[in-house]
């Protein structure tokens, strides 16, 4: 099969385009600059492109987002129109050139925002009515629209609403925590957070999962995605015992975030790897960390 993947030199991305080569799938990055660290092929494309040519394939798998760096809520910066045109409307397009290019799927990375930040405490299910309060997840959520909107007999589309993604991508020198785990082994004092996770590698069976072996028994599927709600105080509390340092940790987040309801996906066969992978990757810091 042959996957194009925008956005595959972010996080996300990079674990997409590992785990589809390690299916024996033949890769193609859509992107502004070829990526040196992974063995794909390479075709230009921009999401300010309001008309991409993209090469014949089966799947697109929509990964990419324009945005401040480091940030998604918040990722508008001081252009929040620019945020909102650049991300619809070249997903729109997107979907458009990739049913020209004969693509039957398209995988559309969407997000937990979409349920809204308030929903504190609560199960998230692909049912609920989405009401986002941030910007980004209201640009998420469109693009599920537009997504749902292509969707007939002989174009189908997945959506995954993914939640927070740990992990050390493909290539990639840092990771999401590589700034948290820092300062607590330094002793630098840490803020308390709650929030819920997922490995990449676990996305990225999430992707394939549904990419190759969901039946297309409807035109549009939304799947959560999400493995493990976590603590400031208990993934500090775990990093400590495995590398034998760290400062002082900090209390336990008073805010429970809302859970998404991750059933669906399950009944597909999706197995994350849950506490057992967190600990893997853990141990992988602490060797990096005594480098």
């Amino acid at each position: 099969m042959h996957v194009l993947i925008t956005g595959a030199s972010g996080t996300v991305g990079r674990f997409v385009a590992s785990h589809m080569l390690g299916k024996g799938h033949r890769v193609t990055a859509l992107g502004r600059a070829p990526i040196k660290e992974l063995p794909v092929a390479y075709s230009p494309y921009d999401l300010s492109d309001p008309a991409p040519v993209l090469p014949a394939a089966d799947v697109v798998v929509h990964c990419a987002l324009r945005h401040e760096p480091g940030k998604f809520r918040g990722g508008e910066g001081q252009d929040p129109e620019r945020f909102r045109h650049l991300n619809v409307e070249g997903t729109k397009a997107l979907f458009s050139a990739a049913r020209e290019a004969g693509c039957r799927k398209a995988v559309f990375l969407s997000s937990r925002a979409v349920y809204g930040d308030h929903r504190a405490g609560e199960v998230l299910l692909e049912t609920d009515d989405p009401s986002p309060d941030t910007l980004y997840g209201k640009v998420k959520l469109a693009g599920e629209k537009l997504l749902a909107d292509c969707c007939d007999g002989g174009f189908y589309g997945t959506v995954l609403r993914a939640t927070g993604i740990y992990g050390l991508a493909p290539g990639a020198s840092s990771h999401k925590w590589s700034g948290l785990f820092d300062d607590f082994l330094s002793g630098s004092p840490v803020d308390p957070r709650c929030g819920t996770e997922v490995h990449g590698d676990d996305l990225a069976s999430a992707v394939a999962l549904t990419t190759t072996c969901s039946p297309e028994t409807k035109n549009f599927e939304v799947f959560n995605v999400s493995d493990l709600v976590l603590d400031r105080h208990t993934l500090l509390k775990m990093l400590r015992a495995t590398c034998g340092q760290g400062g002082e940790l900090p209390p336990k987040s008073a805010a429970l975030p809302g859970t998404m309801d991750t059933e669906k996906l399950h009944a597909l066969g999706w197995k994350p790897g849950g506490v057992s992978r967190l600990s893997s990757f853990l141990e992988t810091c602490c060797c990096r960390t005594e480098v």
